[in-house]
């Protein structure tokens, strides 16, 4: 249970902090401090929750670790919905700050949505999205299952490389669609933001399948695969 806690508090400063950079400062810091932000908020969870429940805080990163036997399928779909209430809770927050103060100049925000929603920004469209999604969840859950590898990562450092890597995805895939990586920071804003809703099913298809690919990259470089754990 304590680790489903921890991922439930992880994901909801996530999204809190993470998503409230865009919302609070955006105007301020502009999307280079936006994915710093994404990518230092990480960092700290990290070293906070990481040897608690390994600071999954996205079902991708979770359904990567399920596939390459890290995890238990029961296990995983615990991990799922604390994250997904963790992100809900996270936006309710900032929900509550911009109708807590409507004359507040707020960022984060496309067309009705003002809870930096991930939304496709102008000139994109869902093809690009989409594929933008898929790599660069392919390239940040390759980052995450080589940095905690028992055998192959780097200890007490894997927490640099993964907060570094969330930031560099942010940075560049913020001018898409706000960059997700992530369904359930998705999830959060979309939820009291109902007009992201009609792209929320990339920030789910292309961060999972992204996660699939760096999966079964993973094991092929590095042959490391737990077949035992993927069952209850």
């Amino acid at each position: 249970m304590k680790k489903y806690l921890a991922e439930c508090i992880g994901t909801m400063f996530l999204v809190l902090l993470a998503c409230g950079s865009a919302v609070l400062a955006g105007p301020s810091i502009g999307g280079l401090g936006i994915g710093l932000c994404f990518g230092l908020v990480l960092l700290c969870l990290v070293y906070c929750i990481g040897n608690i429940s390994g600071c999954h805080v996205n079902p991708a990163v979770s359904f990567a670790m399920l596939l390459t036997g890290r995890m238990k399928f029961g296990e995983f779909c615990g991990y799922v919905v604390s994250q997904l209430i963790g992100a809900a809770i996270g936006a309710g927050f900032l929900y509550w700050f911009v109708n807590m103060a409507p004359g507040f100049n707020f960022g984060g925000i496309t067309g009705d949505s003002n809870l930096a929603t991930n939304v496709l920004q102008p000139g994109a469209n869902t093809a690009m999205a989409l594929v933008v999604e898929c790599l660069f969840t392919f390239f940040f859950v390759l980052v995450v299952l080589g940095a905690t590898d028992a055998k192959k990562g780097f200890g007490k450092f894997a927490g640099i490389a993964i907060g570094l890597a969330l930031g560099l995805v942010n940075i560049v895939g913020i001018p898409v669609d706000n960059c997700s990586v992530n369904p359930a920071r998705s999830f959060g804003p979309a939820l009291w933001s109902p007009e992201a809703w009609p792209d929320f099913w990339i920030m789910v298809v292309g961060p999972l399948a992204g996660a699939l690919i760096a999966a079964i990259c993973w094991i092929a470089i590095s042959g490391n695969h737990n077949k035992n754990a993927v069952e209850d």
